[in-house]
């Protein structure tokens, strides 16, 4: 039929106008960073120094606030998801359900703009006086750790920005794991818990196994999230270019807070053209990411055809 026909050529049409747009953006990316790309090479991710004055410029900083904030983000919004999902879907008593839900699901509603604010002027004094101070005095001479709580408690920098994107995170990989958890077939675990299994195993062998893709979907979306966070971000992660401490209180700079602070104010040249290269990482670091986690995807239903 025409319409059926009409129907296939729209799909295709969306589908094929995604592509264009991405491949789009990826070259003009390309060309918007080739006086930087021609300057310095693939040299441009392990150079340490961003200097507009001498113009010479390398993303290793922004590249290091970037991944090591994102990785906090996950190490703190995985777990206290997981528990979120658990609780609603298997714990909680059914007049709560739905309003703890609503009240999650508002939180990815809030601006990032206003969570930024929060954690500048709320969040950073109270982590500087109850939990960096107090990391300081417990592990300041331990090897290794102690360099981790260096440097001065203000409530700013790499932890206080990694804690924020969590709490930004947490609403979109809650809603994910807590969807697919209640996708699991109530015969699977009435039989479990009929075999006499508690709570948790019926959640860690019965629904997890189940439901591991889209969990790991949820994952890999709360942290495209994180990974392009920008305003709160730029508010509490200190917007300092240095690695001269790998201490987790110390000011940094991430690639989106470099963009929103610098892109307005660089003069067309080589600031301008790095701080497009800057972007153009970002895309990289974030296909990286989603085409490793299509591999575990794929490698985790090959494994479900070697058992089967």
């Amino acid at each position: 039929m025409i319409a059926d026909r009409i129907f296939a050529w729209l799909a295709r049409g969306a589908a094929i106008l995604t592509l264009l747009l991405l491949l789009g953006i990826l070259a003009s990316l390309v060309v918007g960073a080739w006086p930087s790309i021609a300057q310095y090479g693939l040299s441009f991710v392990t150079r340490s120094v961003w200097d507009p004055v001498q113009d010479e410029y390398g993303g290793l900083v922004m590249i290091y606030g970037t991944i090591a904030t994102s990785l906090i983000a996950l190490v703190i919004a995985v777990p206290v998801s997981f528990g979120i999902a658990l609780f609603l879907t298997e714990l909680s008593p059914a007049w709560l359900k739905r309003p703890l839900g609503t009240a999650i699901e508002l939180l990815a509603a809030v601006p990032s703009i206003v969570y930024g604010m929060w954690g500048l002027m709320v969040f950073g004094p109270l982590l500087a006086q109850y939990v960096q101070q107090p990391l300081q005095q417990l592990f300041s001479d331990v090897p290794y750790v102690g360099a981790l709580v260096s440097g001065p408690p203000v409530g700013i920098g790499i932890l206080s920005a990694g804690i924020i994107l969590a709490i930004m995170v947490i609403p979109f990989i809650a809603s994910v794991m807590r969807d697919v958890f209640e996708v699991t077939p109530a015969l699977l675990k009435e039989s479990a818990y009929g075999l006499g299994a508690t709570t948790w195993e019926v959640v860690w062998k019965v629904v997890l196994p189940y439901t591991k893709t889209g969990v790991l979907g949820g994952i890999m979306l709360g942290l495209g999230r994180a990974l392009g966070e920008t305003m709160a971000v730029t508010f509490v992660i200190g917007n300092m270019n240095q690695l001269d401490s790998l201490s987790l209180f110390e000011a940094a700079n991430s690639i989106t807070s470099a963009l929103a602070n610098e892109f307005a104010e660089a003069g067309e040249g080589l600031h301008q053209a790095s701080l497009i290269y800057l972007g153009l990482v970002l895309f990289f670091i974030t296909f990286v990411v989603l085409s490793l986690s299509k591999l575990l995807l794929s490698q985790l239903r090959k494994g479900e055809g070697a058992r089967t």
